[in-house]
């Protein structure tokens, strides 16, 4: 009777091949066609609204195309770079090489402690796999032999197995997130180690241009790299296991069957190798993509964290259009290359599924029915399967729905392994951008810099010159006990203009030195040399080191902390206590800058605010001042940091730090300040420069003159103009116009400027 049901049915399913056949053919011409001409319909459609613009309309356009030439020759480099861009080579396993050996870097840690216990907890789920899909095939031959009793203890053992086995499942998850905890927490302390040494973080930013987001890199490029390596582990361990056991189980079965294994074997490996084949073929780049996602992201950060840090002085000049458009423009370039993903692996996962899916299960029933139709039916022990009472029918079936099972599992774990490819260049991104970073912080900690210089057009002012090519740091540092000396040192912005070209002096302790001249002369940018901020292009720097140089700008940095911490930044609390520094000592400090009352007004040493926005600019100058008194170093470098404070104050402040010992190296306008320092280094804004001892009454007269001709030369071109319109109203000429110039008004005013008219009156 079931034989000829099995007949029935076989020749149902041969009078319908014919069709299905059909149908299966037009599905896959189908899914090409809208495969290959998507693309050119979504292209077509979005064309139709452009051709119906005027010839007007094209001009625009190419002028905004014009306007837009910057990113025109971004998208030229991106070009360029295609060759560098993130792939599963050579390349890729080294830099993943590297970084695995910072977050392992050796067996007895942490790190491999916890990896060991996720490949058990693995192995074990493997295990717990086999034996359910045995218990699978001996509950189906308790039902199809009809025996009550055997069923229930079968499914007794399924249910008591359950507990182990979602126990297992729930800690595979677990390891694999602390995996990716622990991954994360090894490699960010490594990266912020490199990032705080030697200055790295001011000159990653300040003096190299090839990170343009450290802070994207630190935080989401590290998490999401720990987070995928630890992921493919998981995915990738757990099918190698999978496939390797189960085989090896189907093997034994068939054996013990007296079936042959080659035919499913040989199945099996032509699928799996059509299938890789296939897929490594049209796999999209989706190591390029993640990493310009990635890369999209940070930019878009970095815009947000821009409009934050300047939100004053974007509300001033109402520019809350321009920004927007900004931020716009960059949100919508990160759609369009997260939509571009998204249609590349649409595409690529359903010609995935369809291989995975369904051609692997057709052939998992061929592997399956091949030996069952061809098994002898003779046991290891020698009886036979048909001397069974119900024919070996049970048996046939517990073995098929064993060997089904198996097969399942084996071939989800070997879709599993081939559709990792996709993650594993995902991992490729990831590891792309993490190993750039390091690689940055480790060049720029060494001196090696790399920065795309800013070309600025010409004018008819003065501009500096420009070193083209790399800048080579041929100077020459050393470290002296107490004494500053300065040969033949050029100052060199990291842009590689020369603002001075040689510069020579020394400085004893003791040695006040006030530094002048015009904006953009090279006043600050000695302090960032001597600090070490920027690299010694040439010539020799002797200089005590960091620690006997405080350096207070005119905006002083207020950390987060207690109000004790502002006063004693950057040290902490155990350090203060180190130096036997109480409370009463900062409170005798905070009296040298009429700061004592803060103290109360905050409510006391452990207060905690936002002090950048509590304090006022003057009280922020003072706290500041307050810093160098704490420290007390050998040099302070002040560069206009009290502009803010009132004269007498600040008059008391200078006299205490010579009090104490401390040398002053001033950058001020405010004469007042003259008188606290015993030489002069003034700079001319073109290149020279000029070091003297400070004659303060000589100079303070000279500029009294200087302030009185600049009033009274202030009210010369009024009255000049006044006789002007004077001698229109009246119809008369001047005689002081006319013999002392000669000219006309109108040349005079085209020709000359009216200081030098009224020098010629004069």
């Amino acid at each position: 009777m079931s034989a000829s049901k099995f007949l029935d049915s076989a020749k149902k399913i041969k009078a319908g091949k014919g069709k299905l056949a059909t149908y299966a053919f037009l599905s896959v011409v189908a899914a090409y066609g809208l495969r290959t001409y998507y693309p050119h319909l979504v292209k077509l459609i979005s064309g139709n609204g452009k051709r119906k613009k005027t010839d007007d309309g094209e001009s625009k356009n190419g002028q905004k195309n014009a306007a837009k030439s910057p990113t025109h020759n971004q998208k030229e480099q991106d070009a360029k770079k295609d060759k560098a861009s993130p792939n599963v080579d050579k390349l890729f396993y080294s830099q993943l090489r590297y970084l695995v050996k910072i977050i392992i870097p050796r067996i007895w840690c942490k790190e491999f402690g916890f990896l060991l216990v996720h490949t058990f907890s693995l192995i074990a789920r493997t295990f717990l796999s086999i034996y359910v899909a045995k218990l699978d095939g001996s509950i189906v031959q308790t039902i199809v032999q009809r025996n009550v009793t055997r069923f229930i203890m079968q499914l007794s053992k399924w249910i008591l197995l359950a507990v182990p086995a979602t126990f297992i499942n729930s800690l595979i998850r677990f390891l694999e997130s602390k995996l990716a905890l622990v991954f994360r927490s090894r490699l960010v302390n490594h990266a912020y180690e490199k990032y705080f040494n030697n200055q790295t973080y001011y000159r990653v930013s300040n003096l190299d241009s090839r990170l343009s987001n450290a802070d994207q890199c630190l935080t989401e490029d590290i998490t999401m790299f720990t987070s995928s390596l630890a992921h493919l582990y998981s995915h990738l361990t757990k099918p190698l296991l999978d496939v390797a056991l189960m085989s090896f189980t189907l093997y034994r079965l068939a054996s013990s069957r007296g079936a042959s294994s080659k035919t499913p074997t040989i199945i099996a490996s032509v699928v799996i190798i059509i299938t890789a084949k296939i897929l490594r073929t049209v796999s999209p780049k989706f190591g390029k993509l993640v990493a310009e996602e990635a890369n999209r992201k940070g930019y878009l950060r970095f815009m947000h964290s821009r409009i934050i840090t300047n939100a004053e002085e974007i509300a001033f000049y109402n520019g809350h259009k321009i920004e927007e458009s900004m931020l716009s423009k960059c949100y919508h370039s990160l759609v369009a290359q997260m939509d571009l993903i998204f249609r590349k692996r649409l595409w690529y996962i359903m010609l995935e599924q369809f291989l995975m899916k369904y051609v692997w299960s057709a052939s998992g029933l061929i592997m399956v029915a091949v030996p069952i139709i061809t098994a002898t039916g003779i046991r290891e022990d020698g009886s036979s399967v048909e001397d069974d009472v119900d024919g070996g029918v049970s048996e046939r079936t517990k073995y098929f729905t064993t060997a089904r099972n198996l097969l399942i599992n084996s071939a989800d774990a070997i879709e599993r392994m081939m559709s990792s490819y996709k993650e594993i260049t995902e991992l490729a991104g990831y590891t792309s951008r993490v190993s750039e970073m390091f690689e940055v912080f480790d060049d720029v900690s060494l001196g090696k810099y790399k920065r795309n210089t800013v070309s600025k057009p010409k004018s008819n002012k003065l501009h500096h010159e420009r070193i083209s090519g790399p800048l080579l740091q041929k100077g020459t540092v050393v470290d002296t006990q107490s004494t500053i000396i300065i040969e033949d040192l050029p100052i060199i912005t990291p842009n590689g203009d020369i603002i001075v070209q040689s510069l020579s002096l020394k400085m004893e302790p003791g040695m006040h030195l006030l530094i002048t001249g015009p904006n953009g002369c090279g006043k600050s940018s000695l302090f960032r040399i001597l600090n070490g901020l920027w690299p010694v292009y040439g010539g020799k720097l002797c200089k005590p080191p960091p620690s006997s140089m405080f350096y207070i700008p005119q905006r002083p940095y207020m950390s987060i902390g207690t109000l004790r911490d502002q006063v004693i930044y950057p040290d902490s609390l155990k350090d203060m206590r180190n130096k036997n520094c109480t409370d009463l000592d900062l409170m005798a400090i905070l009296q040298l800058v009429h700061l004592e009352h803060i103290v109360h007004r905050e409510g006391g040493w452990d207060a905690e605010c936002d002090w950048k926005d509590v304090l006022s600019g003057g009280e922020k100058q003072r706290m500041g001042m307050a810093r160098t008194f704490y420290h007390k170093p050998q040099f302070a470098l002040l560069d206009e940091c009290t502009s803010a404070v009132s004269i007498d104050v600040e008059s008391k402040i200078y006299l205490g730090l010579k009090e104490v010992g401390i040398t002053l190296l001033t950058i001020t306008h405010r004469p007042t300040l003259w008188k606290f320092h015993s030489h002069l280094l003034q700079f001319d804004g073109e290149g020279g420069w000029r070091m003297e001892e400070l004659d303060t009454s000589t100079r303070l007269s000279l500029n009294e003159e200087k302030q009185k001709l600049e009033s009274q030369l202030a009210g010369m071109p009024r009255m000049h103009e006044r006789l002007q319109e004077l001698c229109t109203l009246l119809g008369e000429d001047s005689v002081l116009l006319t013999e002392s110039y000669g000219d006309s008004p109108k040349e005079q005013g085209e020709n000359g400027d009216s200081s030098f008219e009224i020098e010629n009156s004069d």
